[in-house]
């Protein structure tokens, strides 16, 4: 069954229930009402007959008379009301009508009038008399009269059973059940079709929804349902639209690492086929003798320098997943970074004479960084040596200090510096600022800072650079105290 007639049937269910309970509790209602009024009138007619009829000698209270032609117009009257009275004396002994034998009123109705009470009664079937009459179903009251004497003593001087047919009665409550009945199957028409409304209302809303996930689901990221934040519906509808968002920005994510890989992809191949078609040239020439007996031992040392470059660039591509996976287990320990600084200088030395470049370590003599100490200078070499490849004719300066719960380190040069774009992509494997200055002894494989970065990140620390074309670049890392290396480790 379609969930628009599941809605409109769960709706009509429940208006249908309501609307049962409430005809049900309004019959009883009316019908209490109608014999309720019943007897009210019935009541009324009682003290009129006492008023026209009942006499009492002024001389003696026990002496009640009745007066019959006022009776006798008085049944006229009401029989043609179908209200039919019988009036009894003290003794309980019927006295009008002459001609109609009453039995007499039971016991305990009896004493209930002679204290004063009122006795309703509906007789729902016929009763068969003592003298085999058949009396027909009525509603009755029964009301005592008293007389008070001088002496403030109460007398009774009659009672009145007055009672109209219960086929009257009913005819009234079953005219009122039928006008009930009928607004019931009007209201029940109008809250199917209300019901019918809301339900295709709400369908109609999860239809597009419907609609929209098979265009996701057919590869369309770019629908966006509208929502006015009414109810739960709106809320999935927020909840779809942001799904989609997400979904479009994996997309365009999953596209561009599709084109960084093809570019990794590319640049890796071409990182490896310079040197190994170098390799490859050369030992062709010892093979066929090409290569002169002077420039034997020459092309020897460029092999193995090429080799090792291979090498480099296997190990460096091995450390960059191991360390993306967290594979790698840092063994973090406290130590003064100012001596290391200074016998990292001193490796560099040599290459940065080589550039014309002066290398500058500015800091307290004892400066105690938490990291892992090979990682640390892994990372502070690399970006080192990188100011060294851009900087000619310059100075790299490495300023170390302390911070609050952390220790920070700004490597700056007077290099090429780089733009904003190249800013947003150094972290990239394989990318390269200035491809052109690439050589073959350091830093020709573009991987360098991107471990660099993912080192950092791995001691949970920070890493920052600021640069500008033509006049440099500043580099800083901050690597956090031991008591403050806890927090979640930020994503790469």
């Amino acid at each position: 069954m379609k969930l628009v007639y599941q809605q409109m049937l769960a709706f009509f269910a429940v208006i249908a229930t309501v609307l049962i309970l409430l005809g049900f509790s309004f019959s009883q209602m009316t019908r209490n009402m109608v014999y309720q009024n019943t007897w009210t009138s019935l009541e009324k007619y009682a003290n009129s007959l006492v008023e026209q009829s009942v006499r009492i000698s002024s001389g003696n209270a026990n002496k009640v008379t009745f007066d019959s032609e006022s009776l006798l117009n008085s049944e006229v009257l009401l029989r043609n009301q179908s209200v039919h009275f019988t009036i009894y004396n003290k003794s309980n002994t019927a006295v009008f009508p002459d001609n109609v034998y009453s039995s007499k009123i039971g016991a305990s109705d009896w004493q209930k009038l002679k204290a004063g009470k009122i006795v309703q009664k509906v007789t729902d079937t016929q009763v068969k008399t003592t003298s085999g009459q058949v009396e027909p179903a009525m509603t009755d009251i029964l009301k005592p009269y008293f007389y008070t004497d001088s002496n403030n003593k109460r007398h009774l001087i009659a009672v009145i059973k007055i009672g109209a047919f219960i086929s009257n009665v009913n005819s009234n409550i079953s005219a009122i059940n039928a006008n009930l009945t009928k607004a019931l199957i009007v209201a029940s028409l109008v809250a199917l079709l209300f019901a019918y409304i809301v339900s295709r209302y709400l369908t109609l809303r999860i239809n597009r929804l419907r609609r929209a996930t098979n265009q996701v689901a057919k590869g369309n990221y770019d629908v966006e349902l509208p929502s006015k934040n009414r109810d739960e519906i709106d809320d999935l509808i927020n909840d779809f639209n942001d799904m989609t968002l997400s979904l479009r920005e994996s997309e365009a994510e999953i596209q561009r690492q599709e084109e960084r890989r093809r570019a990794i992809m590319a640049d890796a191949a071409h990182e490896m086929r310079t040197p190994l078609t170098t390799i490859n040239g050369l030992l062709e020439g010892l093979a066929y003798d090409a290569i002169p007996e002077d420039s034997k031992e020459q092309s020897i040392e460029l092999m193995r320098n090429e080799t090792k470059r291979l090498i480099r660039l296997v190990n460096e591509n091995l450390d960059y997943e191991k360390i993306r996976n967290n594979q790698i287990a840092l063994q973090k320990q406290s130590f003064n970074a100012i001596e290391t600084l200074d016998n990292m200088v001193e490796q560099l030395h040599q290459k940065a004479t080589a550039k014309n470049d002066e290398l500058i370590v500015n800091g307290p003599k004892d400066l105690e960084v938490y990291a892992d100490y090979d990682r640390f200078v892994q990372v502070m070499f690399n970006i080192t040596q990188n100011a060294i490849q851009f900087t000619d004719n310059g100075q790299i300066t490495i300023v170390a200090q302390r911070g609050f719960h952390e220790s920070i380190f700004k490597i700056s040069d007077t290099g090429i510096g780089m733009s904003e774009e190249e800013l947003a992509n150094i972290w990239e494997r394989y990318y390269k600022a200035d491809p052109s200055r690439t050589n073959t002894k350091y830093g020709e494989s573009g991987l360098g800072l991107a471990i660099v970065h993912q080192l950092v990140l791995l001691h949970n620390g920070k890493l920052e650079v600021t640069s500008k074309v033509g006049e440099g670049t500043t580099f800083t890392i901050i690597f956090p105290d031991e008591d403050h290396d806890q927090y979640e480790r930020p994503k790469a």
